[in-house]
């Protein structure tokens, strides 16, 4: 028997629990496919957690987490408290806390009617983007002088290491040339108007020089989401500062289907990471069981393969893309009709048919 995989469970809020339950269906599933085994132990951190203790994410609880090979995360957010309050604390807390300095995020489309652009095919969509995850206008430098005055002033820093932009692209480089698809990386930033991010320009240069194979491209983040809608299909690997990262992601995230496919990894490689759908946690729709949960069986794919059970990984996503492409789901939304079980239902078919 090989190797058991530990898995920390934060459901979260709202929806999260509803979704997480249905992407732990399809782990087992692929467990049993496949021949892997794992553990999971849950943690109740999240808004309910914090209503009930006063506490967000502990530092004791932060050192257990890092110790497993990766954390699932449902949602985190709650109206009943301080806009961003839990967010920092759990989901912020944990991608600074373990140093999960690399957001990896898939577009791929897998069927034409998913996407709201005209006249463009799955083989148009299907990229990667690797965001700086640790650094940026995120690194919580602000402050305000004259609050709540006529006269009032907000600062916020923006923070670039050479360390920190260094190993980003390097591992941005690493994946165009795993991928051998195009063979192409783009830097996507503002160092015409930001100039503190030449930085950037001049690592993704000389790292490149490492990198023969992989050809260098180049975009302003403005041009980049124009070029994003207009000609998807000229994206392969990017690699981007936090920020626009943060706003370039969702972007690519609605032209494969929207939210509730989507799905990220929070990674530094060989130490830990943490697997989550980048949908929020939709309060208004908690405890209904209509929301999607393709996103979470997503990022249950993408921890495959970071574990390296790139079999198991391959079959989740089949189940996925077939599930989408004309496999009996149509409608992503809450209007669906269809409850959040029937959509895993549905995926699983599939999985266990090609296994």
């Amino acid at each position: 028997m090989g190797k058991t995989y530990e898995i920390a469970v934060v459901a979260g809020d709202g929806v999260g629990p509803e979704v997480v339950r249905e992407g732990l269906r399809v782990l087992e599933a692929a467990s049993e496919i496949d021949g892997f085994a794992y553990r999971t132990t849950e943690f109740p951190h999240g808004t309910e957690h914090y209503l009930k203790t006063g506490e967000l994410l502990p530092e004791a609880a932060m050192r257990e987490l890092g110790d497993f090979d990766a954390i699932l995360l449902g949602a985190i957010g709650d109206p009943r408290v301080e806009v961003g309050l839990v967010e920092r604390g759990v989901i912020s807390g944990l991608r600074f806390g373990l140093d999960l300095y690399i957001n990896l995020r898939p577009v791929k489309l897998y069927h034409e009617d998913l996407t709201p652009l005209k006249n463009k095919k799955p083989e148009d969509i299907d990229m990667v983007f690797v965001r700086e995850n640790t650094e940026d206008l995120y690194v919580g430098i602000h402050g305000f002088f004259k609050k709540g005055t006529p006269d009032e002033v907000a600062i916020q820093e923006m923070v670039m290491t050479r360390k920190g932009v260094d190993r980003a692209v390097r591992y941005a480089y690493e994946v165009a040339k795993k991928r051998n698809r195009k063979n192409r990386l783009t830097l996507i930033d503002k160092a015409n108007a930001l100039r503190g991010q030449d930085l950037w320009t001049r690592a993704f240069e000389e790292i490149g020089r490492e990198y023969p194979g992989i050809q260098q491209d180049h975009a302003y983040i403005d041009a980049a989401c124009m070029w994003l809608l207009k000609n998807p299909e000229w994206f392969d690997v990017a690699v981007v500062p936090n920020m626009f990262g943060d706003i370039i992601t969702d972007l690519g995230a609605a032209i494969q289907g929207g939210l509730g496919i989507a799905a990220s990894g929070n990674i530094h490689p060989g130490k830990s990471a943490m697997f989550e759908p980048i949908h929020g946690s939709a309060p208004k729709h908690a405890g209904k069981n209509v929301i999607c949960p393709i996103a979470t069986i997503a990022a249950v794919q993408m921890m495959l393969d970071y574990f390296g059970e790139t079999r198991a990984a391959a079959r989740v996503e089949s189940a996925i893309a077939g599930a989408l492409a004309g496999g009996g789901i149509k409608d992503l939304s809450t209007s669906s009709g269809m409850k959040t079980p029937e959509y895993t239902d549905i995926v699983l078919r599939r999985l266990r048919a090609a296994g």
